[in-house]
């Protein structure tokens, strides 16, 4: 049998078989650039040895032969619901253009660096070509329903925000942890329910969950080599800022979204238990987390939630964009008191934890 070719129906498109990217959005995967002489300009030397370590890992490639489409992938998808198809689609193309966007970032610096910083470079080299690979998988997928992304055309079209290297740091660290819990959780998940498995690139996200892992070791050992970035007061409140961002985004995209019903699962337990884990694992490095097993925390969450949907349902109505502006207005700010709510909450320091290997 031949892959499908038959398209869901409600996207649209540049040229036949091409797909519009989504509209920019607060929760959708941004496209970052940053202070490259900032960056080639650090002094790696206080955790050099760790940052070798990681970047010979790396070097060894365990993934170079894994994302390989096999037989599962040669057969018809048009059995699959249409609305189905395009939540599926939708998740493929978010999940295309974020490691498109890693894969952009990291070529960059490590073009950058090559000649001022050539240990960093080679790492994002590295980190580059894992991101290239995931992302042309994802968009191969993409084309067994019929459509694909212009990664070129996405390139010169995204909107590009500018970061200081540190947030950098802090936010990529914290996307490729959570990337790891995610992938992980999903792949558990439907090896003990593989009739919810409908389309096989789940197969592999067992081996795929480790390229993540290890990315987020490489900032680890990289924010260690720059002590300022974890041992001040406003390393503190910044780590709190991100985790807190991180989360959010997370918990109202995916509350938006039907991805994890059709897989089986409950969205809301996925990302409790995701962000409980990430957050346990940011503690390693982060000098402070959040205290997210306070039930306050996702009672907090959840209503910011039921306003996102609100903000979802106006974006989507007939009303006049003038006139959502304004209703919209006591809704933003409802969501803003809360997140920060969640902000000012007394955070958990991993500094003062008894035990806890720095």
């Amino acid at each position: 049998m031949v892959n499908s070719l038959t398209k869901p129906g409600s996207f649209d498109e540049i040229r036949p078989g091409v797909k519009r990217p989504a509209k920019e959005t607060l929760l959708t995967p941004r496209f970052y650039t940053t202070d490259f002489e900032e960056m080639a300009k650090m002094d790696l030397s206080v955790n050099e040895d760790e940052m070798l370590a990681i970047i010979e890992e790396m070097r060894v490639d365990y993934n170079r032969n894994h994302f390989v489409r096999d037989e599962k992938f040669d057969r018809s998808w048009d059995h699959i619901p249409t609305e189905t198809r395009e939540v599926f689609v939708e998740f493929l193309e978010s999940s295309c253009t974020s490691e498109f966007s890693g894969f952009l970032l990291y070529k960059e610096l490590s073009r950058k660096l090559k000649h001022t910083n050539p240990l960093l470079a080679e790492g994002f080299s590295l980190l580059s070509r894992d991101e290239a690979r995931h992302a042309g998988f994802l968009n191969k997928a993409m084309s067994d329903f019929g459509l694909s992304l212009d990664l070129g055309f996405l390139t010169q079209t995204h909107n590009y925000t500018f970061f200081k290297p540190k947030f950098i740091f802090y936010s990529v660290y914290l996307s490729e942890k959570i990337g790891y819990w995610r992938y992980i959780k999903i792949f558990q998940h439907l090896e003990a329910n593989p009739e919810n498995r409908i389309y096989p690139i789940f197969h592999f996200f067992d081996n795929w969950c480790q390229d993540e892992n290890r990315h987020g070791d490489f900032f680890d050992a990289l924010m260690r080599s720059q002590p300022l970035l974890l041992n001040d007061f406003r390393a503190k409140l910044w780590c709190r800022f991100f985790l807190l961002a991180v989360f959010a985004t997370m918990y109202l995209r995916d509350r938006s979204s039907k991805f994890y019903g059709i897989l089986g699962m409950d969205s809301r337990n996925f990302d409790i238990e995701v962000i409980q884990e990430t957050n346990k694992t940011a503690g390693r490095v982060f000098p402070i987390i959040l205290d997210v097993e306070r039930p306050i925390f996702f009672q907090l969450l959840d209503k910011c939630a039921a306003d996102y949907l609100k903000l979802v349902a106006s974006a989507e109505s007939t009303t006049p964009k003038w006139l959502k502006k304004i209703q919209n207005l006591p809704i933003i700010a409802s969501m803003g008191v809360k997140l920060l709510r969640l902000y000012l909450m007394k955070p958990i320091d991993m500094t003062k934890q008894a035990g806890v290997v720095r």
